[in-house]
């Protein structure tokens, strides 16, 4: 009898350390689970929606009367100032075009969202093409050091280029989104770290965070949100800065800020954002992209992903003009949010 009770005892402690461990094990996993996370491995943006416009309204849009069409207009160019760039530890900034910069912060030589060819497309011979050529040529670039992608779309991930890079700079490391180191170890380039957001990466004393911003991904027509979208938080002892990629209005950027403090130089796109019915999801147009400086409390900003690929139906010129008009109506000072020539320099150190 004795030994019948002290069994059952222990039994029913067994089941009960059981049913613990299941518990305690659900709970992590529960935790380790973000809500941008689906069970059916895609993601959605934090406001839980996803961009699941269909083929017809695609249709709709590329046959319908446009209020606007955009042409291509020959922009002023500037040459790099090259030796600023190759200079040891130069702290500057240059726009090679659309969300393509090579940023230096006295410690690393960065690039976001490289694109040095010809189009923004699967194949060579159709689909976007560039009206303004890269302001810096391949053999033109430093030693790099990082490279960081914000999503897989083609203007802002180019294959030929990363190769390019990766085969070029053997040491560099490339930054991307969640799910997408796949792309790339499939393409024989091996240094690669993936991050969710908020996630981080520590090089000597630069820290770089993966921020959420409000988008979606695909390459295929059977991929889509298979991986991660976001922007780059780059922060060390001299400056800090933020890209956010492509991206409409959200409250993210107020969310980035409570997480992370101000900036100093935030990269924004104010182009690609006509019809607005088409558009607003997934582009921020000059009045969001103002908004979105403002909820930053960025020191500066510097308006990006315009000019270089006709990608919608605005006038190709009318974002910086818009961006102006928006300032003047906000009485902001309109050297707190610029544009860029193609191909200029900015000495961060003047600035």
């Amino acid at each position: 009898m004795h030994n019948s009770s002290r069994f059952g005892k222990i039994l029913f402690l067994s089941l009960i350390f059981i049913l613990l461990t299941i518990a305690m094990t659900m709970t992590e996993n529960t935790k380790k689970t973000p809500e941008h996370h689906l069970e059916n491995g895609t993601f959605v943006n934090t406001n839980g929606t996803a961009n699941n416009k269909k083929l017809k309204e695609l249709w709709k849009w590329m046959t319908g009367k446009k209020e606007t069409k955009a042409i291509p207009i020959e922009f002023e160019m500037v040459d790099p100032d090259l030796k600023l760039i190759n200079q040891d530890k130069s702290f500057s900034i240059t726009w090679i075009g659309h969300a393509s910069f090579l940023y230096q912060n006295k410690e690393l030589n960065i690039l976001t969202d490289p694109h040095l060819t010809n189009r923004a497309s699967p194949i060579n011979f159709a689909g976007p093409q560039r009206y303004t050529k890269p302001a810096m040529k391949f053999e033109e670039l430093p030693k790099i050091d990082f490279i960081t992608i914000s999503h897989n779309h083609y203007d802002h991930l180019d294959l030929k280029t990363v190769k390019w890079i990766a085969k070029n700079n053997p040491d560099a490391m490339f930054l991307v989104p969640l799910g997408l180191k796949k792309w790339f170890l499939d393409k024989s380039i091996n240094n690669v770290i993936e991050l969710d957001w908020w996630e981080r990466h520590i090089i000597n004393d630069t820290k770089i965070t993966f921020t959420p911003v409000q988008h979606w991904s695909s390459r295929t027509l059977f991929d889509r949100n298979q991986t991660l979208w976001g922007g780059w938080h780059i922060k060390n002892n001299h400056h800090s800065l933020i890209h956010l990629g492509d991206t409409g209005y959200s409250d993210d950027f107020k969310e980035t800020f409570k997480k992370l403090g101000p900036v100093d130089l935030a990269l924004i796109p104010i182009g690609a954002y006509a019809p607005r019915w088409f558009m607003q999801f997934s582009h921020m147009n000059p009045n969001e992209a103002v908004q979105a400086f403002i909820d930053l409390k960025a020191e500066k900003a510097i308006g990006m992903h315009w000019g270089t690929f006709i990608l919608t139906d605005e006038p190709v010129d009318e974002p910086p003009l818009k961006l102006e008009e928006e300032l003047e109506d906000r009485s902001l000072d309109a050297k707190s949010f610029i544009t860029m020539i193609h191909g200029q320099t900015i000495n961060l150190s003047e600035d």
